[in-house]
């Protein structure tokens, strides 16, 4: 299976990831200038190909800081090895992070 799309907005997205052990949402729109309707979305598209997961944090952690909970999104190892890939070269064309990479077929 091929890798998802890389446009700038997901080499961005990678990036963010690539500085954090673990970030949630508004961190990442923090992070790259993004909304909302952009970083999610591009999550979803990294989560669905095993790039990243997800998780949410403890909600009595938000509870107790009066917030909701937080989901936060970190590369899997995988994920990691073809962010630096898709960040180091810029924005590749669609497929071919994917394609480029060991234990990947098409």
């Amino acid at each position: 299976m091929p890798g998802p799309r890389i446009t700038p907005q997901t080499a961005s997205v990678l990036a963010a990831l690539l500085d954090r052990e673990q970030a949630w949402g508004f961190e990442i729109g923090r992070a790259t200038g993004l909304k909302a309707g952009t970083i999610y979305p591009i999550l979803a598209r990294l989560v669905a190909a095993g790039w990243v997961e997800d998780a949410w944090e403890d909600p009595e952690l938000g509870r107790a800081e009066g917030r909701p909970s937080r989901r936060y999104y970190r590369l899997t190892t995988t994920g990691r090895a073809r962010a630096v890939h898709a960040t180091a070269s810029g924005s590749p064309t669609p497929g071919a992070v994917g394609d480029a990479l060991p234990g990947t077929s098409s």
